[in-house]
């Protein structure tokens, strides 16, 4: 007889959220990632692995192009929308052939990054008329190759100054006129650490800069202002605020810059990291086109062309990392760990490194008693958990079985990981890094996988290290 308890795994999931959604699903007690069966690839390759799921990237790339476009056509906006992407996030072939693919321009960070561009060009991925918003700190090597790049015709590169000093560093290499933009420096959010942003200049100096270094320079024209939230865009007074300041500095300069006639509004769109969290996409898009309008027009200033450089939510919800669960130490009355087949501080650096969460969900065993755990990695190091989720502080899982593995998911996990991670060099305590499988989707629906590495081994590392 039915006691209606209800302390099952999936009992859990469907009290605690909407369920059902974000491409997550269960069919037969079994985790489903946007229709790929994780169970059957765990039966194929094991774990732990990575994994990037191409067709999210298309999907959010169109998801943002399509509601700028609503709202500009709402409010009969005069300017355009381009969508760059933020290379930093990651800079694997296969995310910038998916990026490229779905006609999103480029935001780099590194001189290194123009030579992945030239690359990309040599092969016919990248045409000479794609935005490259050059943005990140100046060094010489790095101004000398944006100056080779607009010599060679790179029409749409804009160097965006993090500071004055930089302008006699581009003059110094620049041959053809090049186009120029300004970092304008945001004030933080109220109990940050410092006032005033490291990155951008001071909006004090913005128009004595065009007017003595830029205007009267026949090698520059200043098309851009340029500014990012660190915070992110969020439906906050401070957003709103930051973002009320800076368009007001873009009329000031416009006032006496007829060139200006773009607004980068950077990055920071917000990414799922919960299930149990919403983001109102429509709304803030609506709103940011709103405010930038409304603010031009009571200062009889044509409202720009706007640029966003997304770098999380281009890649982040396209990715996951799937482990097994190969143990559990009970250390006290209270608290029970599962250990993981890998480490967190080498696979996840974020969870470690600044206390990010991401999805995490159970791949199997869905109709089995949940359990609160903490999660542990392999390395010998104390910080090597996981304990608590964005929506909780706790961690819950289903109850080992004697007869069938435990295996587990963190999703969403697209952006930042392997750079940070150092992705193919030395680990912590020299864990190997993880299978990586790309999955696409093929046009009669079926999933495509592919491995695009394999765990790195023995050898591999002690090469590394000199031996």
């Amino acid at each position: 007889m039915s006691t209606g308890i209800k302390n099952k795994y999936i009992d859990l999931i469907n009290q605690t959220f909407y369920f059902p959604r974000h491409g997550f699903e269960v069919k037969n007690n079994q985790l489903y990632f946007h229709g790929v069966d994780l169970m059957e690839l765990i039966k194929q390759y094991g774990t732990p692995f990575k994994f990037t799921y191409l067709p999210k990237i298309g999907s959010q790339i169109n998801k943002s192009r399509l509601l700028f476009n609503q709202a500009i056509n709402k409010y009969n906006y005069p300017g355009t929308y381009n969508y760059c992407y933020c290379t930093k996030s990651s800079h694997f072939s296969f995310i910038i052939d998916e990026v490229l693919k779905n006609g999103a321009d480029i935001e780099t960070s590194s001189a290194f990054d123009l030579d992945l561009l030239a690359k990309l060009h040599a092969d016919g991925k990248f045409a000479k008329d794609k935005f490259i918003v050059c943005n990140g700190y100046k060094t010489d090597v790095y101004a000398k190759k944006m100056a080779e790049f607009a010599k060679n015709g790179f029409e749409n590169l804009v160097c965006v100054l993090d500071n004055p000093a930089e302008l006699e560093l581009i003059d110094n290499y620049a041959e053809v006129p090049m186009n120029l933009g300004i970092r304008i420096a945001t004030e933080e959010e109220p109990g940050y650490l410092v006032y005033t942003s490291r990155l951008g200049t001071s909006h004090k100096l913005v128009n004595d800069l065009y007017l003595s270094k830029i205007k009267d320079n026949p090698k520059f024209k200043l098309k851009m202002l340029h500014f990012f939230v660190n915070s992110g865009i969020k439906d906050t007074t401070y957003y709103w605020s930051e973002l009320t300041r800076l368009v007001n500095v873009y009329c000031d300069l416009k006032e006496i810059c007829a060139d200006l006639d773009t607004l980068d509004i950077g990055g920071g769109m917000p990414i799922y990291t919960s299930l149990g969290i919403e983001h109102d996409y429509p709304y803030m898009i609506d709103q940011i086109v709103y405010y930038i309008k409304t603010i031009c027009d009571s200062r009889n200033i044509t409202a720009p062309n706007i640029i966003t450089e997304f770098g999380s939510f281009t890649v982040g919800e396209s990715g996951g990392a799937i482990y097994s669960i190969i143990g559990e130490k009970q250390q006290n009355d209270k608290e029970s760990w599962y250990m993981i087949d890998s480490s967190f501080i080498t696979t996840l650096p974020d969870t470690w490194g600044i206390g990010q969460k991401f999805i995490l969900l159970a791949i199997n065993q869905w109709d089995e008693e949940f359990k609160r755990i903490n999660l542990g990695g392999l390395t010998c190091d104390s910080q090597d958990f996981y304990n608590s989720d964005t929506h909780t502080n706790q961690v819950f899982m289903p109850r080992l079985q004697k007869d069938e593995p435990l295996y587990m998911g963190f999703f969403h996990t697209g952006a930042y990981q392997e750079s940070l991670g150092g992705y193919g060099g030395i680990q912590h305590c020299l864990i190997p890094a993880p299978k990586h499988l790309i999955i696409d989707k093929k046009e009669d629906g079926t999933m495509d996988v592919k491995v695009f590495s394999e765990e790195q081994n023995a050898e591999q590392m002690m090469k590394v290290l000199g031996f």
